[in-house]
């Protein structure tokens, strides 16, 4: 591949720390970070990975979603596992296509899906995935971690097979995820038990919880504007990403099911910091590190893969912000996006 080179002010590092100049990649890697005066309006900011999905509730969007959560989402028998099941393959696999195209046309390199309907399901998203540049983290259920990456279980109180299903996964080296804390704190001590390599939602973990969490090592994905959508929230403090980050907890950033939010990492970002009042640079973080969830970084720095979207600010009141970092997380819309540079090659 031909040496690219890009320029505008690059959000380098963990840091976000913002540098004007030209990145330079050569055979999808970045080999030259030049600072220096530049000649365009672009930012350049690591790719997004949401790191929590549901593409297959994609063909239940926005349908009549009265009822409590587990009315709505809790399996087997969910209105969402209902409509899962009467969906033609084909019209699933459509429906999926569509929600990978939108994270691509947001910035989205990369998700980690709970993928429903077994080791079919984890097929279908895959045939999903056939010409997309998306990096792809799938958590199968009932059966399907064999095809997937590993096995995203439910509620522990939502599964009799609990310790089958973490058996299978971890006999076979693959990764084990759990559902906690989402409309209480009555389910994580037992989805530690189990020393996942991921949790999601926590928006009701207590301190003595993120206290375990954060010494055990934990990414957690949180889902925000789902949590607010399916009224297991009302307040800025659940989920509790503030003392997540002063615990020393990873959190990540999840859009969750596609049946009630849009998988647009761009609008949660506003929406967290619109809840929180956190640093920019915290929530940008959240939903850029995810991606060491498939052994990848999209953290701008020399020798890394290239993996991060440019941003064309003189489309919009864009090029009269001094601060990059939280006009992006605060006020970036898909219109902005010039293009996603996402390395394709195998890790």
């Amino acid at each position: 591949m031909p040496e690219e080179v890009y320029e505008g002010t690059i959000l380098l590092g963990e840091g976000l720390d913002a540098v004007d100049g030209r990145l330079v990649v050569e055979d999808g890697v970045v080999t030259g970070i030049e600072e220096g005066q530049v000649s365009t309006d672009h930012w350049i900011c690591p790719a997004f990975f949401n790191a929590h999905t549901h593409l297959g509730d994609t063909v239940a969007m926005d349908c009549a979603t009265f009822g409590n959560l587990s009315d709505l989402v809790t399996p087997p028998d969910g209105l969402k596992h209902r409509i899962l099941r009467a969906t033609p393959r084909d019209r699933l696999v459509a429906g999926m296509q569509a929600s990978l195209d939108v994270m691509a046309a947001t910035g989205t390199a990369g998700f980690a899906d709970f993928r429903e309907g077994g080791p079919d399901g984890v097929l279908a998203l895959r045939e999903a995935l056939e010409g997309s540049p998306l990096h792809p983290f799938i958590l199968g259920r009932d059966g399907g971690e064999g095809p997937g990456d590993g096995v995203g279980i439910s509620s522990v109180r939502d599964v009799a097979d609990a310790d089958d299903q973490v058996a299978r996964a971890r006999a076979a080296g693959k990764a084990v995820a759990f559902h906690a804390g989402e409309k209480d704190p009555d389910d994580i001590d037992e989805a530690l038990a189990y020393d996942p390599d991921l949790l999601v939602h926590c928006t009701h973990a207590t301190d003595r919880h993120l206290r375990a969490i954060a010494d055990a090592g934990i990414p957690i994905a949180v889902c925000v504007r789902s949590n607010w959508t399916l009224g297991v929230t009302t307040g800025a403090g659940h989920p509790p990403l503030k003392k997540m980050l002063e615990f020393g907890c990873s959190p990540l950033l999840g859009t969750d099911n596609v049946m009630f939010v849009q998988p647009d990492m761009l609008s949660e970002m506003a929406f967290v910091e619109t809840v929180t009042r956190l640093p920019p640079p915290e929530i940008m973080r959240a939903a850029v590190k995810g991606a060491e969830l498939t052994g990848r970084s999209y953290f701008i720095e020399e020798g890394k893969k290239a993996h991060f979207t440019i941003i064309n600010t003189s489309r919009s009141n864009l090029r009269f912000s001094t601060d990059p970092v939280a006009s992006i997380v605060k006020r970036t819309g898909r219109n902005d996006l010039l293009e996603t540079v996402i390395n394709t090659q195998t890790e």
